[in-house]
């Protein structure tokens, strides 16, 4: 018996002229957890929206535990959970309500002991008699988490779901999603934050509605040619300026306070970087060669896919 629990072949999806996605191919194995990874436009929402059933693919194929997808997508909610950008929360009601509502819409049976369950976890029990409305944005974000897990989802399908709130929350949510994942659950989330995406167990990089690379973070950057020599100190703008007039030199990035340089056809990068630095004039605290990150390979493989052949995705 497959242990995939979704499965996408040649899946296509169009807004009338738009190809939002273009006949990616996709399997998520069950237990799990797979990261969507790719820029505004990548196409990561309108596959999330196809994989929870609430998008009809335009052409191509989608199972969910073997089943048709979209043919069978009123039974399948009940084992598949999603989290939009915007949950649709009820300002109105307390956290409480809000849980309720979603579990009766679920028809979930003994939803009270899940309830109380779900927001010891998530750290609500406190305010479960405030309206959500009056709730910070993290605390919002957590209310919406338990209302998706109410009915016991056995795939998760998270789209962006820390972005804009603060870093503990960010913390705090993640801890709690490996719990769930360590209990059984699978999970599929879009993240732009690539140090998210080293928490998968297989990232999926997108770009124009495309599937660039798939594979476990530490494997990702092996598509990234050359070497990356990084440096700290100096003038970031003199050392951007020097490094980027240097032959061999793929592509320069500012990473924070440092400065990342991708050399090709060089055998001793070091000494290359160091012998142009030092012919500049530049001083720097260190210069040292380093392993290609998912950031590297995330900027290289994104610049060098061109929009020009593959138009906008949504």
């Amino acid at each position: 018996m497959s242990d995939a629990v979704l499965e996408a072949a040649g899946l296509q999806v169009r807004y009338g002229s738009t190809e939002a996605v273009r006949g990616i191919d996709l399997t998520v194995v069950r237990g799990e957890i797979v990261g969507l990874i790719g820029p505004d436009g990548a196409g990561k929402t309108s596959t999330l929206r196809v994989l929870a059933g609430l998008l009809r693919r335009s052409d191509g194929r989608t199972e969910a535990f073997g089943q048709p997808l979209w043919r069978n997508r009123r039974a399948l909610h009940h084992r598949i959970g999603y989290l939009a950008q915007r949950f649709a929360l009820y300002g109105d009601l307390t956290v409480d309500e809000n849980i309720q509502f979603f579990a009766l819409m679920y028809s979930v049976s003994d939803w009270r002991q899940r309830r109380d369950e779900l927001l010891r976890r998530v750290g609500l029990i406190r305010f479960r008699d405030r309206q959500a409305d009056r709730l910070s944005g993290g605390m919002k974000q957590k209310l919406a988490l338990a209302c998706t897990l109410i009915h016991s989802p056995e795939v998760l399908l998270l789209d962006e779901p820390t972005t804009g709130v603060d870093p503990v929350t960010r913390r705090e949510l993640w801890r709690f999603l490996g719990e769930l994942v360590g209990e059984g659950l699978t999970l599929v989330v879009a993240t732009p934050y690539l140090d998210e995406a080293e928490r998968c167990s297989r990232v999926v990089l997108m770009n124009h509605g495309r599937v660039l690379a798939d594979a476990p973070p530490a494997r990702i950057p092996e598509r990234l040619p050359g070497r990356v020599v990084e440096v700290t100190g100096g003038a970031r703008g003199e050392v951007t300026r020097l490094l980027s007039a240097l032959p061999g030199a793929a592509d320069v990035t500012v990473f924070g306070a440092s400065v990342h340089v991708r050399l090709v056809d060089t055998d001793d990068p070091v000494g290359t970087v160091t012998a142009a630095l030092t012919r500049g004039g530049i001083a720097t605290d260190d210069v040292r060669e380093i392993r290609a990150g998912l950031e590297d390979t995330f900027l290289y493989l994104t610049d060098t896919d061109s929009p020009d052949s593959h138009g906008e995705a949504a």
